[in-house]
């Protein structure tokens, strides 16, 4: 949902996915009329709009506007009071709202609908207000209140049609993707450097040298030595062989690393539905279990799941959470290609990180909360998801896709290890160190 930072004469709207919603979304008026109103985008799709108002008071003031009804609706909802919220929402979009109200209005009105598990008139909402508002789809993909309805056939619809729509929900991926690469491998941009321009130096050399090559091999008056110079182009031509397999060599390695880095972005927005029946993504879970995914026949993973009973004490405290994945379970939803607008150059369709990725980690219920839901077993929302992730990671591996696995995830999401077969529980409880060890802070 959306929020506002206040200030006394000057005030800016964005919208961003904060953890907290207690702020209101537009400026509490004081005044009787708002001066002006100023529009604009940066590259983080925050947008924002600066008011001047007097400080005098007057009764039209305390009318009831759609601004105002978006303010109190997202206190409501902050509050935990969604269909109250859901009211405010709906009265705004009653009230003439200008272009932003309505946006925010049917937006925030999508997070009510999604936190009640109601997708299908979240979607409705959502697709509104990107039709019809200007609404940037990128500001869905990163809301975690929008969690329980992105593995449904109804946002997946709805995706395909922004996509046709027109818009590139995945334009800056692989931008922040290269941005990720370079903190964790930073000098390969200086070993590309001084290989391509060493390959260039052994080129410019390689050129002045052919031609004394050729003297020497005709033996002509004053010409160089042949075994001299067969010798500078050797040295030239190995050069720039050498040069050009590191800088092939790095770039395979970058385009690994790409492939690693967008697997552990699509596990982390992977749902799963926790005991209490509330839906989260696995981000949110980070730094508080260490799930482990059990694949594969329905009699193989009940029968490990029976097994781990026997350790489950031992296992609660080292913070595991089993995440059964049956094969086959999932089907791929049908989706009727429509689209927003005139069909374009479909983009790809890829998560999009953006600058608020660590935000998205959190939600409008407190870590200790989500916590006391968490238990010893999960359920996965959308097993075809899923099932398509672990056969990605299984070719990645070198492991025939569809065999029975199991996949241990650290508590900071990434692969922690995985086998063939189902686990050995109690190697597991000797490998993993408590909740509260120095060594599980640390993986923190």
């Amino acid at each position: 949902m959306a929020v506002a930072a206040l200030a006394l004469n000057q005030q800016f709207l964005c919208f961003t996915t904060s953890k907290t919603r207690t702020l209101p979304w537009l400026p509490i008026r004081t005044s009787s009329t708002i001066t002006h109103f100023k529009i604009q985008k940066n590259k983080s799709r925050l947008l924002f709009i600066s008011c001047s108002s007097s400080t005098s008071q007057s009764p039209e003031a305390k009318t009831e506007t759609a601004e105002s009804c978006v303010n109190l609706g997202l206190q409501l909802f902050s509050k935990g009071r969604v269909k109250d919220a859901l009211v405010q929402f709906e009265t705004a979009l009653n009230l003439d709202p200008n272009p932003m109200e309505a946006q925010a209005a049917l937006y925030n009105k999508a997070c009510c609908y999604a936190y009640r598990g109601e997708g299908k008139k979240a979607a409705e909402c959502l697709r509104t207000a990107l039709r019809d508002y200007n609404l940037k789809f990128g500001t869905i993909l990163n809301d975690p209140d929008l969690a329980s309805i992105r593995a449904s056939p109804e946002f997946k619809e709805l995706q395909e049609e922004a996509i046709l729509g027109g818009e590139d929900i995945g334009s800056s991926f692989r931008r922040d993707l290269k941005l990720i690469s370079e903190v964790q491998a930073p000098f390969r941009g200086v070993r590309r450097f001084f290989s391509v321009a060493f390959s260039v130096a052994a080129g410019i050399s390689l050129f002045f040298t052919i031609p004394r090559l050729f003297r020497a091999i005709q033996g002509s008056d004053g010409a160089p030595d042949l075994w001299e110079t067969a010798g500078n182009v050797a040295i030239n031509v190995g050069g720039i062989i050498v040069l050009v397999a590191l800088f092939l060599w790095d770039n395979k390695k970058e385009e690994e690393q790409l492939a690693q880095i967008t697997r552990d972005e699509t596990l982390s927005r992977l749902p799963l539905r926790l005991s209490t029946n509330r839906v989260v993504e696995l981000v949110q879970l980070r730094d508080t279990v260490r799930p482990v995914i059990l694949a594969g026949k329905k009699e193989t993973v009940s029968l490990a799941m029976k097994k781990a009973e026997r350790f489950r004490t031992e296992l609660l405290r080292r913070g595991v959470l089993l995440v059964p994945v049956i094969w086959c379970e999932g089907k791929e939803p049908q989706i009727e290609k429509k689209g927003f607008g005139a069909p374009q150059k479909a983009a790809a369709s890829l998560p999009s990180i953006g600058e608020e990725f660590a935000k998205r980690a959190q939600s409008i219920t407190a870590k200790s909360k989500l916590k006391a839901e968490i238990r010893f077993k999960a359920e996965v929302v959308s097993p075809a998801e899923w099932e398509r992730w672990i056969k990605d990671q299984q070719k990645s591996e070198g492991v025939t896709p569809g065999e029975d696995v199991y996949i241990i995830l650290r508590l900071d999401g990434r692969v922690r290890r995985s086998g063939k077969g189902m686990p050995d529980w109690q190697q597991i409880v000797q490998e993993l160190p408590e909740m509260e060890a120095l060594l599980s802070k640390l993986e923190r």
